[in-house]
């Protein structure tokens, strides 16, 4: 139960249909869908393509997607919305020019996008109202402006200096010299006008004839390797896939499969099923008790995942009472082991959304630039803002996400999806880059451990073993930091919140949804 005398929010609860975003634009617009008779699907769809606009520094139509979709009745589907190299892509290419790694701020950085061809496989297959009908607020406040919001003003000046390096970049997000400050207007109107391409004519409008051939020019004029094949091939290019899934105190947690992280989120979960993580427990055991499971699921992670269509990742051998027995093994209660460090790169940029329907149709949706901003590489001529992802790839012969011809990088974006009987029990994702997978782990422990509903769930205060320290918001109480630097963790003091998240839950027996919406974020849970 909230605590109404303490800031914060309390959940949300509607009866027929919620959606919950990170920005209030975004929610409103898929509420707008939902009341005019759209079903969750359109009401996703919707909503993204608002924050493709009001967002910029976290997403785009640039961009990749994955999504869950739990129709009221029958299996979850997954729907992989990431893009591919270049079928010209090359690590040894790379090597040769002295590189050990894909630089962000390089056409090498690109893949081609995915975002548009899932949006518009989501949408023919499970959607209701016409496509069009679906980007109509997202063209408008493309075209005429929109607020800035006190987080995206924040988000947006961090990266002003890097985006003053790129012409196109410049001109569009850097109007009159700087980032907009909270409650100035802005516009795109050229984002408005490839958004009113993509309304009539589906992906098509975006990976074919002329948008494609003016991102193809853009990307060969820095020396990039695309051609107008790659971006034809992604037209249909999102694939429908076989969720991954574990059971979790009786509650089956879902995730995509590889080459996405969620499996490192469910591995997480596996390692911690064997401990007692009840209310009771001390919150500095349960902090120590997720790091060292964070940093053994993601050695595995870093090590393992990769495109399955290039590798085999064993899925059912990671997640198995064996393998979390082995790893349960090599957690101390009272001590934090040594640290595994990463070297991937260090991305927080993404939204995520979802949205359950008068029929019990429920969406967990997530769409990425990777970096804020991605690439920062704007084509000036769609002004089309391109993301980073390829910056996953690794350079290094035989490593199992090596870059490689028409190859998906490993990915951190991850919706997630509760299901109880066979039946979904709700939509959650975590935003924030490597953390996802942590925040997956934190959100699920918070709510089936502990019973905390879920803004609660997702209003604690948040930690990550990540790169070798135990980074923390400065939320989190000082005689638990003083615990955990006692165990052997060293503590970094995050200067920016740790993702963001929203989560619906249904209650069927009483027929009510329950909508969360991070503090962390601008967003908002609305229903009706």
């Amino acid at each position: 139960m909230h605590d109404f005398f303490r800031p914060g929010r309390s959940q949300a609860m509607a009866r027929d249909a919620m959606i919950a975003t990170s920005h209030p634009l975004a929610t409103t617009a898929g509420l707008e869908i939902l009341a005019a008779g759209g079903n969750a699907v359109d009401a996703a769809i919707a909503a993204c393509a608002v924050q493709c606009v009001v967002e910029p520094a976290m997403t785009g139509i640039g961009g990749d997607c994955f999504v869950l979709y739990a129709p009221a009745e029958g299996p979850v589907r997954a729907l992989n919305g990431s893009g591919r190299s270049p079928a010209a892509a090359s690590a040894a290419a790379l090597r040769d020019q002295g590189l050990t790694e894909v630089p962000r701020i390089s056409p090498h950085a690109v893949s081609v996008p995915g975002a548009i061809g899932a949006w518009t496989k989501l949408h023919r297959e499970h959607g209701r109202l016409p496509f069009g009908r679906l980007l109509e607020r997202a063209i408008d406040y493309a075209a005429t402006g929109y607020p800035v919001t006190e987080r995206v003003a924040q988000d947006w000046a961090r990266e002003a200096p890097l985006l003053a390096e790129q012409p196109g970049s410049r001109a569009i997000f850097l109007p009159d010299g700087e980032a907009p400050k909270a409650g100035t207007r802005h516009r795109q109107p050229l984002l408005a006008e490839r958004l009113t391409e993509i309304a009539a004519g589906g992906a098509e409008a975006f990976y074919q004839g002329e948008t494609a051939q003016r991102l193809v020019a853009f990307l060969k004029s820095l020396g990039g390797l695309h051609e107008l094949e790659d971006f034809a091939a992604a037209t249909d290019g999102a694939d429908w896939v076989e969720p991954i899934s574990l059971n979790y105190r009786g509650v089956e947690v879902l995730e995509c499969p590889p080459n996405g992280q969620g499996l490192a989120a469910l591995m997480i979960l596996s390692i911690l099923q064997g401990f007692d993580l009840g209310p009771d427990l001390p919150f500095a055991d349960r902090v120590h008790l997720h790091a060292e499971a964070t940093k053994l699921a993601y050695h595995h992670r870093d090590a393992l995942l990769c495109d399955p269509a290039f590798a085999a990742v064993p899925v059912a051998e990671l997640l198995s009472e064996a393998t979390a027995a082995i790893l349960r093994g090599r957690i101390d209660r009272i001590r934090a082991r040594p640290p595994v460090l990463w070297d991937e790169p260090e991305h927080r940029d993404t939204v995520y959304l979802c949205a359950v329907d008068n029929e019990g149709n429920a969406v967990s949706f997530i769409n990425s630039l990777f970096h804020g901003f991605g690439s920062t590489l704007t084509d000036p001529a769609t002004g089309i803002l391109l993301h980073s992802r390829a910056t996953s790839f690794r350079l290094i012969e035989g490593h199992p996400n090596v870059l490689a011809p028409r190859k998906r990088p490993l990915h951190t974006i991850i919706p997630g999806m509760l299901r109880r009987d066979g039946r979904a029990l709700g939509p959650f994702g975590v935003m924030g880059g490597h953390y996802q997978s942590a925040g997956h782990a934190w959100f699920v422990s918070n709510l089936l451990d502990r019973g905390l509903d879920p803004q609660a769930a997702l209003a604690e205060p948040r930690t990550f073993a990540f790169g070798g320290k135990l980074e923390v918001e400065p939320t989190l109480d000082e005689a638990v930091l003083a615990e955990l630097a006692r165990r052997g963790h060293e503590i970094s003091l995050r200067p920016t919140p740790l993702g963001g998240g929203q989560a619906i839950l249904i209650d069927r027996a009483a027929g009510v949804l329950h909508g969360a919406s991070d503090h962390r974020k601008d967003g908002c849970a609305l229903g009706f």
